[in-house]
């Protein structure tokens, strides 16, 4: 077998060898000429898997270690036989994680509190699910925007769009980006969606730029109906607007879903794919395994107070991407391509907690 991969896919160099011919390639490398005889390819979401790429080709399988899989012309691949697979869930954990650390950011560069704050979730999937969890454990309230498990689940549980505009202090987006069919996403929060505001809320994309209009969201925050930006996700990346990384408290490059464990997660489905769709047995993938934080250990007494919130900026904070990112946003790609991917909340263990402490930090995920 021939596989061609991404040479940035993370812990997978040398766990195909046994079975396959592996070549790595970047992705401006991701030629026809170089894909045209691979029976499988293993990418991230800047290879794009075009009609172009793929005629002609022997590929069998295209197999993406993100949860998103609009890199690929899925209707190209119906049409020719290729078959395609994501990597849902991937990374849920290391988008909620990134949520909960820039909120807590916002919140103590603010002097204020989460507890107690409305948070609309727009698209609760893997990711959206995550992010209910430890919002619900740190005391937050909850609105569920979903509608196509709205459409299989019954209104139970789920509002309206204008219920969020309407109601929330956060608002954050989860849903897939898709430009056709009956919950099309692109530009969903639009100027329409900006003028029902009435919170002065806090506004957070780190699903896919498109989801939002960045001319309508910088309309909103100048005329003061957003209180707050939270940008990992830009319209055309790597380009992005530089107006809207000025006016953003938290500015990241589409890292979000970059925590090591979700690197692995996505890794490791990817060739469970390859080893389901082929019926190869895959005996290294056992060490598709991140590698330990180099402090695991997170000592509450070193710290004054919000001692919680010190615990999880421990684990990730965005401060340094986003310094980064200010001085050279020209180097977007960059900063993806050579990224410290932190551990999620599990590679952890927490000291000096106190009872009340050690609930709500197992409820997020450490071990205490």
């Amino acid at each position: 077998m021939k596989i061609v991969a991404d040479n940035t896919v993370p812990y997978l160099k040398g766990i195909a060898e046994p079975f396959a011919e592996v070549l790595y390639f970047n992705s401006k490398e991701f030629k026809p000429e170089t894909v045209k005889d691979a029976d499988a390819l293993i990418i991230r979401s800047i290879d794009k898997c075009t009609r172009e790429l793929l005629e002609g080709s022997k590929i069998k399988l295209i197999t993406t270690a993100t949860i998103g899989f609009d890199h690929i012309d899925t209707k190209y691949c119906d049409k020719a036989g290729i078959s395609w697979k994501n990597a849902p869930g991937c990374n849920a954990v290391s988008v909620a994680q990134y949520v909960l650390a820039s909120m807590i950011t916002v919140a103590l560069r603010n002097n204020e509190s989460l507890k107690d704050k409305t948070i609309g979730i727009i698209g609760v999937g893997h990711v959206g699910k995550e992010i209910e969890r430890l919002c619900i454990a740190y005391g937050m309230k909850i609105l569920r925007n979903d509608p196509p498990r709205e459409e299989a689940e019954g209104k139970d549980g789920f509002v309206s769009l204008d219920t969020i505009a309407r109601e929330a202090d956060i608002i954050t987006l989860h849903v897939p980006y898709t430009k056709e069919g009956r919950y099309a996403t692109h530009h969903l929060a639009n100027a329409d969606f900006f003028n029902k505001l009435e919170k002065k809320p806090w506004f957070i994309n780190s699903c896919r730029g498109s989801v939002h209009d960045t001319h309508a969201l910088l309309t909103a925050k100048k005329e003061d109906k957003i209180s707050e930006l939270i940008i990992d996700c830009w319209e055309n990346e790597p380009g992005i607007n530089n107006e809207l990384l000025k006016e953003a408290a938290i500015a990241t490059p589409h890292i979000a879903g970059f925590s090591a464990d979700g690197k692995a997660n996505g890794t490791r489905i990817c060739l469970e794919n390859i080893s389901r769709f082929f019926h190869v047995t895959i005996e290294k993938i056992g060490e598709v395994i991140p590698p330990a934080p180099k402090k695991p250990v997170i000592d509450l007494d070193q710290f004054k107070e919000h001692r919680i919130e010190h615990a999880i900026l421990s684990s990730f904070n965005p401060l340094g991407i986003d310094h980064a990112l200010r001085e050279s946003p020209d180097k977007f790609e960059w900063f993806r391509a050579n990224y410290n991917h932190p551990r999620e909340y599990q590679a952890y263990t927490v000291i000096h907690a106190t009872n009340n402490e050690i609930k709500l930090l197992k409820e997020l995920g450490f071990n205490v």
